[in-house]
């Protein structure tokens, strides 16, 4: 068996933006010297990825040591795999007894309950319970292997938003077993709440790039929009296909290239289909989606991939056109 790991752990008010066959955000800042059109940055590890936040208005770094340690804070809310989390312990219980009424924090509950509506908007092309299936795909081994065929079939029943329902801030589950995975949500979720401090506390031109996921506060001070490139899928050089003016806005992309192997000459990546168990093979590379709202951001983009290319557009006009009817677009 040949196996080949090419996975990189490396350094609705809605206007949004679908770019098929595009990669993650590279952030295009350029070298100046710190000036009023120079930002405070700080760059670290966080959430498994590359975390970087540019303030060009704070003249406190504390701002920015503040903003990083949400990061900490939300990890501890909805990593799947740190047993001290509060989303592995939701999971814990549930792999014990079907819940009812179980508790859940305010931030871990409204995750949910975003991923649940787009669980129905896209009739379970895009699921958070997909729990059972991606803990059988370690994107994260040094040598991963596809799971076999009878350990998909069993955790497959496990998957479906239809049996959860979420009230308030309690969860019940029709079946024990039942495992959410917040994994293409949580980083756009965790961006809105950075910026949501920031702006708090005077911060009116920045950048949160969480491991691609960009969110822009504002614009440059001189007015002029933030530039955002969007890399060519699998460039080993970082090509920039698409140059993007974004102001005030978030921006992140859904793609295959960054977590995947080849097994036997069949690639498999991460974005794994919840009716087969094995991941999706619609001959899209990357989904990029601009809007207000990178928690709306980062789901969409997922949803659109799982959808492809006709049923993504058709999901994304139909927001669209609900935003207009309702008046959230101007």
């Amino acid at each position: 068996m040949k196996n080949t790991y090419y996975g990189r752990n490396r350094c609705v008010r809605m206007r949004i933006l679908l770019c098929l066959l595009l990669p993650v955000m590279i952030l295009l800042t350029g070298c100046v010297n710190r000036s009023a059109n120079t930002p405070l940055s700080v760059t670290d590890y966080k959430l498994n990825t590359i975390v970087s936040i540019q303030v060009y208005d704070a003249v406190d770094s504390a701002i920015l040591t503040d903003a990083m340690a949400l990061c900490d804070r939300y990890e501890l809310v909805f990593s799947r795999t740190r047993p001290d989390s509060e989303l592995y312990r939701l999971n814990a219980a549930a792999a014990k007894e079907p819940l009812t009424n179980y508790a859940l924090s305010e931030d871990l509950s409204s995750l949910l309950h975003d991923g649940l509506s787009y669980a129905r908007l896209s009739d379970g092309a895009f699921d958070i319970t997909l729990e059972p299936l991606t803990s059988l795909w370690d994107f994260q081994s040094d040598s991963p292997t596809v799971p076999s065929d009878a350990r998909i079939r069993q955790a497959l029943p496990l998957v479906g938003y239809r049996n959860v329902m979420l009230t308030g801030n309690t969860v019940t589950l029709s079946q024990k077993g039942i495992g959410f995975d917040t994994g293409a949500a949580a980083k756009g979720y965790i961006a809105d709440r950075i910026r949501d401090y920031l702006l708090d506390n005077g911060v009116r031109h920045a950048i949160i790039n969480l491991g691609g996921n960009v969110l822009c506060i504002g614009s440059r001070p001189d007015k002029t929009p933030f530039q955002i490139g969007v890399r060519k899928p699998f460039s080993k050089t970082e090509e920039i296909s698409l140059l993007l003016a974004v102001t005030d806005k978030s921006v992140v992309t859904t793609g295959i290239y960054e977590r995947y192997f080849e097994q036997d000459g069949t690639l498999y990546h991460h974005i794994i289909n919840p009716l087969t168990g094995y991941p999706y093979d619609n001959k899209v590379a990357s989904v990029t989606v601009i809007t207000d709202s990178s928690t709306d951001a980062d789901i969409l983009s997922t949803t659109c991939y799982a959808l492809g290319v006709a049923d993504g557009l058709a999901l994304i006009q139909s927001i669209l056109q609900n935003s207009f009817t309702n008046g959230d677009i101007e």
